[in-house]
């Protein structure tokens, strides 16, 4: 069964792992997620930048829930391959990132997504792949 905006939501909201960023669903479509990260001066580094580590880090739940708006939440899918083009700086924004799957195979799926600043600068293009986790593991 896919998964709805709000499992999407409700999963990001109880995972562990995501509480430092603040992570908010805000939309998803089938093969497609936008995320938010509301500015928190907690995820800057020295130098007042928002840290590269929670841009990657949107762009890979992004992904991840882009995957189970088509696959559900029943499968287990890993990050296999991530790779990011920064092309600018955040500095005291909200951050927007949408992940689109572009093909699945029998047990990956690829994808790219964009995280952009409030006023829609783009920050930053990712390529990611990620994989089925076998059942038997």
């Amino acid at each position: 069964m896919k998964a709805t905006l709000e499992e999407l939501a409700q999963l990001v909201a109880t995972a562990p792992f995501l509480k430092p960023f603040g992570f908010i669903v805000q939309s998803c479509a089938p093969g497609e997620c936008t995320l938010r990260v509301p500015f928190d001066s907690s995820l800057e580094r020295p130098g007042g930048v928002v840290s590269g580590i929670t841009i990657m880090g949107a762009a890979d739940v992004a992904m991840w829930l882009a995957i189970l708006t088509e696959r559900g939440s029943a499968e287990q899918w890993v990050t296999t391959d991530l790779k990011t083009a920064f092309l600018r700086g955040a500095r005291e924004t909200d951050i927007h990132c949408t992940a689109r799957v572009l093909k699945f195979g029998k047990r990956t799926a690829y994808g790219t997504a964009e995280c952009r600043a409030g006023n829609g600068d783009l920050l930053a293009h990712h390529v990611i792949s990620y994989a089925l986790v076998p059942s038997e593991l």
